[in-house]
């Protein structure tokens, strides 16, 4: 009985909010899934216990500026970056070390995966230099910690003006396909890909077909159809 109410204290907490605008982690996203969250289409829910690895998750957030506060080393968290047109995005940290200013982002993930990661993932790269950007700073550091072990792998990470010109130029794209109702063709490796793998909106994604498609004619049929 215990284990259901936990559960339905978490499921009951998920909320599927229309997202008005683009996120920094939205870089590197399949454009069709962000689309489709963007026009709040039905979406499969999450199970409370990935609600509950995502929070500890934050959990490790938490106890890092906590470390860093009592390093005393100079650190400001969870700052929104300049408001624009485009792009909406809170960092995790910024800190100065030697008198150097660095963009912190922190991930969390499983041992299995920790273990093998040798560079930083390119999603999170493009997200760090993103932060870069909209700050006007130059360094970064993506901290990577192991929730199994708490063993921590850190990378350094420059500013990158050609990558940002190319993630701004494909929020751009996408943005005019957001605006004009044309749902994006799918993600290459469909389905194969990590990201259609584990995507809330696989279902509808099958439904639309592998070419554009226009919104209003497919919203349609997706209230015609039980998924």
């Amino acid at each position: 009985m215990l284990k259901e109410l936990i559960d339905k204290f978490y499921l009951d907490e998920q909320k599927s909010k229309q997202q008005a605008h683009f996120y920094v982690t939205d870089a590197g996203k399949c454009p069709r899934a962000v689309f489709f969250k963007l026009k709040n289409a039905p979406r499969k829910k999450l199970d409370a216990r990935i609600l509950r690895i995502f929070e500890i998750g934050e959990n490790f957030h938490r106890n890092i500026f906590n470390v860093l506060y009592r390093l005393r080393i100079g650190v400001v968290t969870e700052v929104v970056i300049p408001k624009n047109d485009l792009v909406s995005g809170r960092a995790d940290a910024i800190l100065c070390m030697d008198n150097e200013n660095y963009i912190l982002d922190i991930k969390s993930m499983n041992s299995m995966v920790f273990r093998n990661l040798k560079e930083p993932k390119e999603e999170n790269v493009y997200q760090i230099q993103l932060y870069l950007h909209y700050f006007n700073m130059k360094k970064g550091i993506l901290l990577y910690i192991d929730k199994d072990r708490q063993e921590i792998k850190e990378f350094y990470v420059a500013y990158n003006a050609g990558l940002v010109k190319s993630l701004l130029k494909d929020f751009k794209e996408l943005k005019k396909k957001v605006d004009s109702n044309i749902i994006p063709e799918r993600f290459p490796g469909y389905p194969k890909n990590w990201q259609c793998m584990y995507c809330q909106f696989k279902d509808i994604c099958s439904l639309a077909g592998a070419k554009e498609i226009n919104w209003g004619k497919f919203k349609e049929k997706i209230d015609k159809t039980t998924i």
